[in-house]
């Protein structure tokens, strides 16, 4: 088994092959360079990115295949979760202080919170897409971020591209895409992030294939004035999400899917969050509340080793009580 750690789109990558020798060695050697030139086109944060070019176009603007597929999924989990995540929160994001790169912004940025009202909502359906030639026109006052899209999409690519050369996972700074079982026929494990101690886990996930995302307000965190921001915005406020969701962890088909779970479970809270992913048979769900305790949706115990913490605690607690 080979690895190659680096850092782009502001995180911490992982690229993993299950496979010995050169051919390994050279493909895993190559990701970065593709995770390079995938931001170069997705960064909100580059101001001459293909992205940026676009939100400050102000008329039809022709876009490359890369830019067309993240936004067909942006614009998918839009109408999968009934907007309440879209891609079209950059001036909400901005208003609440994340106006630069996470590993630059630091945890006193921004105005104070008074000084900067949240924007009105913005509408995704008004994006206009001619699908033939890839032309985009967004209305005048909107701007996009692909962010935790673009970062799950790219996972799948890398992983897709890396199966050549043996069963592969792509960590994009907790989404995470697996090509197939490891070469033993195994599934990959997979640590769940404990949010409350960074140096602990919750338990292990066992995932032969699809994807697994992480999103919560744990993290990406820093101060404005006097108050506590996180980047999950609730659009039907356009301030950060008020949930008592500390992190959602979701298993899906694929990196959007996941990715798109989470953030609906943390915008809706720990009960609605899990009524959300259980009404969904693809989906399986771990949600650590701000008090410490632990919920799982009902596929969720299946995708974990039984020694796991949560995987016991989850057997122990009567369904009533998780919700």
């Amino acid at each position: 088994m080979q690895q190659r750690e680096f850092q782009a789109m502001g995180c911490h990558m992982l690229a993993v092959v299950d496979a010995e020798g050169p051919a390994a060695e050279a493909r895993l050697a190559a990701v970065p360079g593709w995770f390079a030139e995938w931001e170069q086109v997705l960064s909100r944060f580059r101001a001459d990115s293909e992205l940026a070019r676009l939100n400050g176009a102000g008329r039809a603007m022709r876009v490359s295949a890369t830019l067309w597929q993240v936004l067909q999924q942006a614009l998918a989990a839009a109408h999968q979760s009934d907007g309440l995540v879209r891609p079209t929160l950059l001036a909400a994001l901005e208003a609440a202080g994340y106006d630069r790169s996470f590993d630059t912004l630091g945890r006193e940025a921004g105005a104070a919170l008074n000084s900067v009202a949240p924007p009105a909502p913005t509408d995704w359906r008004t994006i206009r897409l001619d699908a033939r030639s890839r032309i985009v026109t967004l209305p005048a006052t909107m701007r996009l971020d692909l962010g935790g899209v673009a970062k799950g999409w790219s996972a799948e690519q890398a992983a897709r591209r890396l199966r050549s050369a043996g069963p592969a996972l792509v960590d994009a700074g907790g989404d995470i895409a697996v090509s197939g079982p490891m070469a033993d026929g195994s599934p990959w494990p997979i640590a769940v992030a404990n949010p409350l101690a960074a140096e602990s886990s919750l338990g292990t996930l066992l995932l032969p294939r699809g994807a697994v995302a992480t999103s919560g307000r744990d993290y990406r965190r820093w101060r404005q004035g006097e108050h506590e921001q996180h980047h999950i915005i609730d659009p039907r406020t356009g301030s950060p999400a008020v949930t008592d969701v500390l992190s959602a962890t979701v298993v899906a088909p694929n990196c959007t899917a996941a990715e798109t779970a989470a953030k609906v479970a943390c915008i809706l809270g720990g009960a609605r969050g899990l009524a959300w992913i259980d009404a969904r048979p693809e989906l399986a769900g771990l949600l650590v509340l701000g008090d410490g305790r632990v919920l799982l949706s009902q596929r969720m115990p299946g995708y974990l080793e039984p020694g796991s913490i949560a995987y016991h605690a989850a057997r122990i607690a009567p369904a009533e009580e998780q919700r």
